[in-house]
Parts: structure tokens; sequence; C-alpha cells
């Protein structure tokens, strides 16, 4: 049997698919067809480099304003610092100044206060009354506590008179003295270091 006529074999053409976008979806460019000039005015795809540099430009002004404002405020941190360090330095200086002060104006009226005490114990002294008597080892134990307090008594027959720690109450003239001094001791005085708590009352003499 004889085959009949073979039909002829055609190939297959290939599918060929061609993007007419005016944009490539990739790059975001203009695209031009072939024979065709570019645009005018069409802005031409920025190098890598450009691309890195126009990002990163905004970010490194913001953290250099940042940068600013930071130290900005380091600056007035540390300055309001400073002036509470020596507001309370000079805080410190006026209270223990005020507490010396204090202390001082209550330990003179306290001695100011036991002064009369201390005039009746002289003159139980002088009488002879505090001689063997119990009586005499709680005025020496008195007179040393107030010492530890910075008291003193002065005043002695034959000192030279001295207007600032000497109050004279008489007053006489003699030609057997060459200066003014003390010839009687009515009052003792005292003092709390160099401070004159009481003059000393006195008689003094002249010379004639």
């Amino acid at each position: 049997m004889t085959a009949g006529p073979q039909q002829p074999q055609h190939a297959e053409e290939p599918v060929v698919v061609r993007d007419k976008r005016r944009l490539d979806p990739e790059t975001g460019t203009v695209r031009t067809p072939p024979g065709e000039q570019p645009l005018a005015g069409a802005a031409s795809q920025p190098e890598q480099g450009e691309q890195a540099f126009t990002a990163d430009e905004p970010a490194t002004a913001e953290a250099s304003d940042e940068l600013a404002a930071a130290r900005g405020l380091a600056e007035e941190r540390l300055g309001d610092l400073q002036r509470l360090q020596a507001e309370y330095v000079n805080y410190r200086r006026r209270v223990d100044r005020d507490r010396d002060v204090a202390r001082a104006s209550a330990t003179t009226s306290l001695l100011e206060a036991l002064l009369p005490v201390l005039d009746d114990v002289e003159l139980a002294r002088q009488h002879g009354d505090l001689e063997g008597g119990p009586f005499a080892a709680i005025s020496d134990k008195l007179e040393a506590a107030l010492g530890r307090f910075g008291l003193s008594r002065y005043g002695q027959v034959g000192e030279s008179f001295d207007p600032s720690v000497h109050e004279a109450l008489m007053h006489s003239e003699s030609a057997e003295v060459t200066e003014t001094v003390v010839t009687t001791v009515l009052q003792p005085g005292y003092k709390v270091g160099e401070k004159v708590l009481r003059p000393a009352r006195v008689a003094v003499t002249s010379p004639a």
C-alpha cells in the first residue's frame, strides 16, 4: 500500500515579547525607542555613588544638628551645676560662720550670768572663808570648768592703768609714782580669750 503524501512540517516560531513601556520598571528612567533621540530635559540615571551621597546627606545634617543641640544642653547643665555648687559652698560657709557666732554668743551670755557668783567666791576668798572648808574645792572646780571656756580673771595691784581693760572708779595723785598705776582692785575683770567680758574696776594713782 502506497503511503500518501506527507504534510510538510513547519518549525515553531519563537514568541517575542516587546516591552513598550516608556518607563523602565527597574530603574525608573525614561526609555528611548530605537532610532529616537533622548527627550530634551529627561533626567539621566544618577550614578550609584551619587545616589548614596544624596540619601546620606540629610541624615548627616540631622545628626550634626542633634550633636550641636546635645552639646549646648550639656554646657547649660554644666553651668547650672557649677552655679549650684558655688551657692552650696557659700551656704556652708555662712552656716558655719553663723554657728560659730551663735556658739560664742551663748558662751558669753552664760559666763556673764555667772560673774556675780564668781564675785562672791572672790570676796569669800579675800575674807578667808574658803580656807580649809569644803566650799574651797567646789569654787576651784567651778573656776577650772569656766576656764575651759576661755574665761580668765585679771586685775592686780601695781599694774599699769589701761583704760581699755580697766575702769577707774577712784583717783589720787602721788609723787612716789612715775605713771598711773592700779592701787586697789575693787572688782576683778574677766576676759574670754582676748575679749574683755567685764573691765576691772580699780582705784588708780597718778604722778603728782
